[in-house]
């Protein structure tokens, strides 16, 4: 190659693949893809089918890919999934009992919504997120809430990137989204109402750990014409005030850079390895 730069690895190109299903839809063709994945259509055929061989991407009768059992089951141990929606579960579950509504639990990753864990509601609005899927902040009540506590080198990439449009009503100013978001820390839940989905609307809260940090964002999604805040907000907030306590008791995440020692920490200990 004349520019000096190297061709992307197998690696690469497979993560690439993979990577094309975090960006939205369920269930995808091989010229989606391909296109998702900058691949040609002819390495994509050979690596999706070498994916569907090993279990990481499973073939639907349709002719389209999803992701496979496999995969889902090596994601699943990630801690983000694992400690949290076992807390989380009891919860969600009381929510539900009460409401009948969709619940929802999500974290921030990689400036997207990542649901972890959702309850569907059999009477409530139908909504498409599963487990495992990715949600655009900016659009839904899970995101308004992690993005409002987060700090600035999260938030602004995600204004810089711009602002994609889902419904006539979802907020696509970058300035409007930060009046939101204020008034989201200031009321400490958020409300969308025809975001994400015409018909649909959610009210989301904070989940925050032993630190006072938020970790997650609890919500509910309903029927927009019965979105009601006054009925929704109470079992949420108790909800979540109850996560929080179980948090801040037992689930811990190592952080991804080791915290450098204080002044006056002792030395670590020989592991005797």
């Amino acid at each position: 190659m004349t520019d000096g730069t190297r061709p992307p690895s197998v690696a690469r190109k497979v993560m690439a693949i993979l990577d094309a299903f975090a960006l939205g839809g369920v269930r995808l063709n091989l010229s989606e893809i391909c296109r998702r994945a900058g691949l040609p259509l002819a390495t994509g055929h050979r690596l999706v089918g070498e994916l569907v061989a090993g279990g990481f991407l499973e073939r639907v009768p349709d002719g389209t890919y999803r992701i496979g059992t496999r995969l889902w089951r090596i994601g699943s141990q990630a801690p983000a999934v694992t400690g949290l929606r076992e807390l989380a579960l009891p919860h969600m579950e009381d929510v539900y009992e009460v409401t009948h509504d969709n619940v929802q639990l999500a974290v921030l990753r990689e400036g997207r919504a990542l649901v972890v864990e959702r309850l569907r509601g059999t009477r409530s609005v139908p909504v498409v997120t599963q487990v495992g899927s990715t949600l655009p902040p900016h659009a839904t009540g899970v995101g308004q809430v992690l993005l409002a506590f987060a700090p600035p080198q999260v938030l602004e990439p995600v204004l810089a990137a711009g602002l994609s449009r889902h419904t006539p009503r979802t907020i696509t100013d970058p300035d409007e989204l930060r009046d939101v978001l204020a008034r989201v820390r200031h009321n400490g839940y958020a409300v969308t109402r025809d975001d994400m989905t015409v018909g649909a609307s959610s009210v989301a809260v904070p989940v925050r750990d032993a630190d006072g940090e938020v970790v997650a964002a609890l919500s509910l999604v309903a029927r927009t014409r019965s979105a009601d805040v006054r009925r929704l907000l109470p079992p949420l907030m108790t909800a979540a005030r109850a996560l929080s306590r179980d948090v801040a008791l037992h689930w811990r995440v190592e952080p991804a850079v080791p915290r450098p020692p204080a002044p006056g920490d002792a030395p670590p200990a020989a592991s005797g390895e």
